[in-house]
Parts: structure tokens; C-alpha cells; sequence
């Protein structure tokens, strides 16, 4: 995964953004194994989907999540919540079943 230093995204608050497979990092942050495996959780995602879909669905789930979670919403979506899930499994992505994030709809 090509990684880019930058302090333009992600935006403030957040550590990295993975954008078709590269990952985005705020200066100052150090890459753990945790975000790194983290954002390799949504590389798969985003592959299984063809990249396209994965941001369409996103952005969609997001938006209707805004009205039921409110500031929440960003936690709530299928593809955080198994990559937030599952960050600290190092072997998750070994075993992982194709569109797992279905489980966390």
C-alpha cells in the first residue's frame, strides 16, 4: 500500500484515509500495525466492490445513518465498523470471508 504524507487530508481529527488503496496520513502520525491493518481491511473492501460501489455505498450508508446517529454516523457504517472491529486481528484478512461487512449492516 503506497503511503503519502500530507496535511491536507485526512481532515483534522483523523489519522489516515484510504483513497483507492493509497493511504493518506496527517504529518506528525506514526502508522501503526493497527491503522495499517485497519485501512488493508478497507482495501479489500473497496476491491470486493470495485472500488465505484464501495464509495457509492459509503457515502449513502452514511448519509442515512447522519439521521438515526447523528455525529455517530461515521461509526456506524458497515465498512468502519468491521475494519474497527477487527483492526487489532493481524490474521483477520487470512480468513476473512468475502463481503463480510454484510455482517455489520
Amino acid at each position: 500500500m503506497k503511503i503519502i504524507y500530507n496535511n491536507i487530508l485526512p481532515v483534522k481529527g483523523f489519522a489516515a484515509i484510504n483513497l483507492f488503496g493509497v493511504l493518506f496520513v496527517r504529518h506528525g502520525i506514526t502508522i501503526t500495525s493497527r491503522i495499517m491493518n485497519h485501512e488493508q481491511i478497507h482495501t479489500r473492501q473497496m476491491k470486493e466492490l470495485l472500488y465505484v460501489f464501495f464509495y457509492i455505498i459509503y457515502v449513502l450508508e452514511w448519509i442515512v445513518k447522519l439521521f438515526r446517529y447523528g455525529k455517530r454516523s461515521y461509526h456506524n457504517i458497515s465498512f468502519e465498523r468491521e475494519a474497527y472491529s477487527n483492526e487489532y486481528d493481524g490474521d483477520y484478512l487470512k480468513y476473512r470471508k468475502q463481503y463480510s461487512f454484510f455482517k455489520y449492516l
